[in-house]
């Protein structure tokens, strides 16, 4: 099948059980994390910025959880932005990154204008989008990691899905779709990643970037700019990322984030969390020291005392010891005054992370860490090779991802709030609009 075919022809009802289940999971993760970066201060920042610089026009779109409506472009970086500034978001392993943190902010701001222009989209119909855009990103993520020499972040590639999930809501001719894809990925953001995990910003995996790039694409093929072909998925080289599109999915290799921290952090996380439940009564106060043996790009993580947010996010030291010292790892632990936190900061010193070889071996097909307590009673904790919690093969229930939804959104949403939101993504392949969602998250919160 064509990927031209594919947009146009594609409807959610056609993807399989577990394929639908799992998309409807990403949307939900998502806004619970955009809910719970509402107010931190990357996100405050970029709503500013795009109410001052990209006032609505003739098309407008509103900001999540905040209702200001601004020109599509400001909403689709103001929400990558937002997404991307809590770690908590799902992933994908084959990309080496994310698609949802683009693609639902940008699809979301792209469909709300699209609405305000008279126009409506059943819930089914923005799910086919979403779930077009879903697959696509992690496709076309796939082909430039198998092609590109440097490691990207996301923003690289993500733009790409969103052309293709906004190319369906927008009955987007062939020819146009096509320039609109090669605009994407020629003004894609170079974004090398290790250089952000070496020095940890705002910028973060450049979803606002990809969502720019995607939004900012189709509006210039619309407007009759050129710009084929797109060589991550026209060439020859990457014909095996695109050959089976619609018969097997990608979205199935999606994984979810206990901890709102780099997913490389969290095989030490999980392996330290299984210890401790094994073994009551440790804590901070009677551990001598902990060891992390990991592979080359989480021991760069290191993070051991963090400045600020992006910092305590993108490190390793920092989140293991708040686990130990809070017993979890939510919004609170990893910005405002906790990250100054003495205890923490205290246990975060007395962890040494280590690169093994047989570990690095396995990266990336497997993010794998082993961690080992010593105790100041003599005593040596050791964890088994252990991979991340929430990875395909290692799942996380439905019941605990509403859960973590509920405790990252209920940072800035009322439980009413939230319980609505939940109900309306359930139900939302069988609605005739998707307004009353669109409503919940993107208008101001009380």
């Amino acid at each position: 099948m064509s990927l031209y075919a594919f947009i146009q022809e594609f409807h959610f009802s056609q993807a399989p059980l577990a394929t639908r289940q799992c998309l409807q999971a990403c949307l939900l993760d998502i806004l619970g994390v955009a809910a719970g970066a509402r107010d931190n201060q990357t996100s405050r920042l970029l709503r500013e910025y795009a109410s001052e610089h990209y006032p609505s026009a003739r098309i407008a779109s509103r900001l999540l959880f905040d209702g200001r409506q601004v020109h599509p472009l400001g909403a689709a970086w103001a929400g990558g932005f937002c997404v991307d500034s809590l770690d908590a978001h799902e992933g994908h392993f084959t990309s080496k990154g994310h698609a949802g943190a683009t693609v639902v902010p940008a699809l979301l701001a792209l469909a709300d204008a699209y609405r305000q222009q008279g126009h409506q989209i059943s819930g089914e119909e923005f799910l086919s989008a979403l779930c077009i855009a879903y697959e696509t990103a992690l496709r076309a993520g796939a082909a430039l990691m198998a092609t590109a020499p440097e490691y990207h972040a996301s923003g690289a590639f993500s733009g790409i899905g969103v052309v293709c999930g906004g190319a369906r809501l927008l009955g987007m001719d062939e020819p146009t779709f096509r320039h609109a894809l090669g605009i994407a990925e020629y003004f894609g953001p170079r974004c090398p990643m290790m250089r952000l995990v070496d020095h940890p910003s705002m910028l973060r995996d450049a979803h606002g970037a990809g969502a720019y790039a995607g939004i900012n694409a189709l509006l210039l093929a619309k407007t009759g700019v050129t710009g084929a072909p797109a060589e991550t998925i026209e060439s020859t080289a990457v014909a095996a990322q695109w050959h089976d599109l619609g018969q097997r999915w990608e979205i199935d290799a999606q994984y979810f984030k206990p901890w709102p921290v780099c997913r490389w952090a969290q095989p030490a996380l999980t392996a330290a969390t299984a210890l401790r439940q094994h073994n009551p009564g440790v804590d901070a106060n009677n551990i001598e020291r902990i060891r992390v043996e990991t592979f080359h790009e989480s021991m760069r993580l290191q993070g051991h005392a963090p400045a600020n947010a992006d910092e305590a996010q993108y490190g390793l030291a920092f989140p293991l010891a708040a686990l130990i010292c809070r017993g979890q790892v939510g919004p609170a632990e990893v910005t405002g005054d906790a990250i100054h936190a003495a205890d923490i900061r205290a246990l975060s010193q007395r962890i040494e992370i280590v690169e093994v070889d047989d570990l690095s071996s396995r990266f990336p097909e497997e993010i794998l860490s082993r961690v080992h307590i010593w105790l100041k009673d003599g005593r040596e904790l050791s964890s088994d090779t252990t991979a991340a919690k929430g990875d395909p093969a290692t799942p996380i229930p439905a019941e605990e991802l509403r859960d973590k939804f509920h405790q990252m959104a209920g940072v800035s949403l009322t439980a009413s709030h939230r319980q609505a939101i939940e109900q309306q993504v359930a139900e939302l392949a069988d609605s005739p609009t998707c307004a009353p969602l669109f409503d919940l998250i993107l208008n101001g919160v009380q």
